[in-house]
Formats: C-alpha cells, structure tokens, sequence
C-alpha cells in the first residue's frame, strides 16, 4: 500500500498521524519514515484498513486498541553509552589478563 493509499484510510478512520501511532504504540518518526519508502508494511497498511473499516460501521476501534494494553518497544542497548561500557569492560578484561 503506497503512503498517500494509508493517509486516505487515516481520513477514512478520522484519525491523525500522531494519534494513530499513540494508539498502536509505534514510533511517528518510523511512520513518517515510510513517506520517503513510498509504501507502508503490510501490518501497518492492515491495521490503516480495519479501522477504516470499523469507523465507517459505527464501531469504537480506539476503545478496543486501548483494551490491548500495548506498551511501546524500548531499545535495549542502543546508543553510546552501551558501547562506551563494553569498551570499558573490554578494556579491564584485558587489563586482568595481563597481570
């Protein structure tokens, strides 16, 4: 599904953007992302599509989503600080091996 198809179904569902990504917990920066792909993931592209769907027959998509109680993903080791203390452990690993 191209990103112009997935924003119409967003209108469609009267959500915006950010709302819509609040409530699938996923990042609006990686949805974003997909305006210069051109074309959204399949999942993302279903879930534009059932709550389309759902609006437009009267049924509260957001109520149920929030049901789910979705937590959004947390990276886990990303980022310098990580690799600044495996450079540290690293470094005394060596350390110890040399005394």
């Amino acid at each position: 599904m191209t990103f112009i198809e997935f924003k119409k179904l967003l209108l469609d569902a009267e959500i915006s953007l950010p709302k819509f990504s609040k409530l699938i917990k996923v990042s609006e920066k990686n949805l974003q992302s997909y305006k210069k792909k051109g074309e959204v993931p399949n999942a993302i592209a279903v879930v534009a599509f059932c709550f389309s769907t759902m609006h437009k027959e009267g049924m509260d998509y957001r109520e149920m989503v929030e049901s789910l109680g979705l937590k959004p993903k947390v990276k886990k080791g990303a980022g310098f600080a990580k690799k600044n203390e495996e450079a540290d452990d690293k470094g005394m690993k060596e350390e110890a091996s040399n005394n």
